[in-house]
């Protein structure tokens, strides 16, 4: 199994990235998918997922309204979509694929870094 994220760059305040993650290796229909961050000195926190199908989604409170997550299940890709980022989003941000309530698999990361 594979995931690889990409999409990540050296922004100002307010720009907008999308981020992407192609997975292989695995049926990606079947799992949901999910986008943590981890920023320096900090832990790794949850950002957003979606279910296998596309049709629910949640997000952490400070990005909702300004993050969207988002699947297509013919190319195997999930994105995040970020909009009006802020200094707080800086960090790395890691994809990774869930079953049930665990995350199994994850990709190598990729940096945003958002300048003020």
């Amino acid at each position: 199994v594979q995931l690889q994220a990409f999409g990540g760059g050296f922004v100002q305040a307010g720009d907008s990235l999308r981020l992407s993650c192609a997975v292989s290796g695995l049926i990606f229909r079947n799992y949901g998918m999910a986008w943590f961050r981890q920023a320096p000195e900090k832990e790794r926190e949850f950002v957003a997922v979606i279910s296998s199908s596309g049709n629910n989604r949640k997000y952490r409170d400070s990005v909702k309204g300004r993050f969207t997550i988002s699947r297509d299940n013919a190319k195997n890709m999930v994105y995040l979509n970020m909009d009006s980022l802020k200094p707080e989003d800086t960090a790395i941000y890691y994809c990774a694929t869930k079953w049930g309530s665990t995350f199994q698999y994850w990709g190598q990361g990729t940096q945003v870094t958002v300048s003020s």
